[in-house]
């Protein structure tokens, strides 16, 4: 059974950090390309970041020098660490698989003062 599971989500102050994570079951992960989306509401769902089997990682332009995507295939999960949050960043994230099409249940990241 396919599963990605992320944890991490929460409340955070302008300025402030978080890290989001997802682990991933069911599927060759260490073949799989991952990619953290997000969706605020009453917008379309964004990719933030994508982690490539061949170690490349890309970001979205709005996300650049703040948050980074990494990757540990011993645990068959990736990890979002976001800093310098701001308000703009409120959303639900997602962590996709592109084996399968996989999706996660997501996690809500709220920033506010």
């Amino acid at each position: 059974q396919v599963r990605l599971v992320e944890t991490g989500g929460g409340l955070a102050q302008p300025g402030g950090s978080l890290r989001l994570s997802c682990t991933a079951s069911g599927f060759t992960f260490s073949s799989s390309r991952m990619e953290w989306y997000r969706q605020a509401p009453g917008k379309s769902r964004e990719s933030v970041a994508t982690s490539y089997t061949t170690g490349r990682t890309t970001y979205a332009d709005s996300v650049k020098g703040r948050f980074t995507m990494s990757r540990d295939y011993a645990k068959k999960t990736v990890y979002l660490q976001m800093n310098s949050l701001e308000p703009e960043d409120t959303a639900v994230y997602y962590c996709y698989s592109s084996t399968g099409d996989y999706w996660g249940q997501g996690t809500q990241v709220t920033v506010s003062s």
